[in-house]
């Protein structure tokens, strides 16, 4: 599958992608490498970050953030209260946001959105503490081209608003279900954003994330004008 805007889109499993922007910006969302077992030994020496984008705060979803932050010092945006956890831990370059946010980084503009689901630190003593509110991000990259990655949640009527106002070609939506929306909420997200492009996330990594791509399939043949790009964690599309 190729989409053909000047980037490239590198699935490490799970939520995490890396995308590379039209100019060579190295995009990390999502930083789960190390630990994740859905991402291919080859992806897990990490050669270049230089942004990093999460969107909340569980273990599967910035689980590496402190390793790889340290290693390669890319700016890092979060909600403020993820950003000041990691700042407590060494990392420079936090850019904190919240939610209707917008700030431009090189060339690429960052909005954080809202999401629906839970956002707890796993400290190493076991207790949760507070990671602030999840969030997705609208991103438009140099030329123009913009994509949605909801993060975690379930579906909600405002994304409707998102795709009013940012227009994304391209969403990446969690399809797992028990802890974030299955295929069918999707489905019905999709008529929401209008994406010329879908790619499913959030599935398949451990058991009981049982929601899959031919469900999803199924469940969009109505709906015109959309493509479902099915990833396997390892691959890169252009």
């Amino acid at each position: 599958m190729v989409i053909n805007k000047g980037l490239s889109i590198t699935w490490y499993g799970h939520s995490t992608f890396k995308v590379v922007s039209p100019k060579g910006l190295h995009i990390l969302i999502d930083p789960w490498v190390m630990g994740n077992p859905a991402c291919p030994e080859h992806l897990k020496k990490v050669d270049r970050v230089d942004l990093m984008l999460i969107c909340h705060a569980h273990f599967d979803h910035m689980g590496d953030a402190v390793a790889l932050a340290k290693a390669h010092t890319p700016k890092v945006v979060a909600i403020y209260e993820i950003a000041t956890w990691l700042e407590g831990r060494g990392i420079k370059n936090t850019l904190a946001m919240n939610m209707g946010g917008s700030q431009e980084i090189d060339g690429i503009r960052v909005t954080m959105v809202q999401a629906f689901h839970s956002s707890g630190i796993l400290e190493e003593d076991g207790r949760i503490v507070y990671g602030g509110e999840p969030a997705g991000y609208v991103v438009q990259l140099e030329n123009g081209f913009t994509f949605y990655h909801s993060g975690d949640t379930n579906v909600f009527g405002d994304m409707k608003i998102v795709a009013e106002l940012y227009e994304p070609e391209l969403c990446f939506l969690p399809i797992g279900d028990r802890f974030t929306m299955s295929p069918k909420e999707a489905a019905y997200a999709c008529k929401l954003l209008t994406p010329k492009w879908l790619i499913p996330m959030h599935f398949g990594t451990f058991p009981l994330l049982t929601g899959t791509p031919a469900e999803l399939k199924e469940l969009t043949k109505g709906i015109t004008g959309l493509t479902i790009i099915e990833m396997k964690p390892g691959d890169t599309i252009r």
